[in-house]
């Protein structure tokens, strides 16, 4: 029987029946102790021995469950960005824009898995199949802008901007650690401080944003400040729709 494929094993494919015991492992278990592993240690030191050894097996069992770390990852990663936030809101009075009270949690619950599993990153890159939970998040998303009056192409292009800025976020604090701002902060302060007269423009902002508290200068405010500047600008769009 041959090997079942990513889109197989992402959408679920009819039981292969197999004689003989009940087998130990499943393939979620597989895939759980694949993203304990990855999390650990990062994507480049998953490897089936590494994985079999976690699990107490054979490295060819694991073989009996999926082809190889390509499928695996696959599945890895749609298990790990798990289901997006419930879209509960509907046009009212009170709220007349129910698409950003939507979007807004919708990217920073993207912006919670995406940080919790730095090696999605690596994973997310180039042209893949999409699994169940991937294409949830994007049909929620889409879903939420239905009847605002933008074309599909940009109902689209706003799901991927905000992905985008929410991975790109994440990304640098994968780097930076969690005080991205603090650690930016010492590096391009120490700098300025010596060029003052050469970037004035840049040390005078630098200086008068680090002279207030995180609230009166949006300190640690990347992720929020551009979510709300991405959705300013889609409302500036809608309102030319009606």
């Amino acid at each position: 029987m041959p090997a079942p494929t990513t889109l197989e094993l992402l959408w679920g494919s009819p039981d292969r029946p197999r004689r003989g015991p009940k087998p130990s492992l499943t393939l979620e278990r597989i895939v759980a102790e694949a993203i304990d592993l990855a999390d650990a240690e990062g994507l480049a030191n998953l490897s089936m021995a590494r994985l079999a050894e976690r699990l107490g097996c054979a490295k060819m069992a694991l073989y009996r469950y999926l082809p190889g770390k390509t499928e695996l990852i696959a599945l890895m990663l749609d298990t790990a960005l798990g289901v997006p936030p419930e879209n509960t809101t509907a046009p009212s009075d009170s709220d007349p824009e129910p698409w950003r009270t939507y979007l807004r949690p919708w990217t920073e619950t993207f912006f919670t898995r995406v940080v919790a599993h730095p090696w999605g990153h690596e994973a997310a890159t180039g042209v893949r199949p999409m699994g169940p939970n991937e294409l949830a998040w994007l049909d929620s998303a889409v879903g939420a802008l239905h009847g605002t009056g933008l074309t599909a192409a940009e109902c689209f292009d706003t799901v991927v901007l905000l992905a985008g800025h929410a991975r790109s976020v994440a990304q640098q604090t994968a780097t930076a650690g969690e005080d991205l701002e603090g650690g930016l902060a010492r590096e391009l302060g120490a700098v300025l401080s010596a060029q003052a007269e050469r970037f004035p423009h840049a040390a005078a902002a630098f200086a008068e944003t680090m002279s207030g508290t995180a609230a009166e200068t949006g300190r640690d405010n990347a992720l929020a400040f551009g979510i709300d500047r991405i959705l300013d600008g889609l409302a500036a769009l809608i309102a030319t729709r009606v």
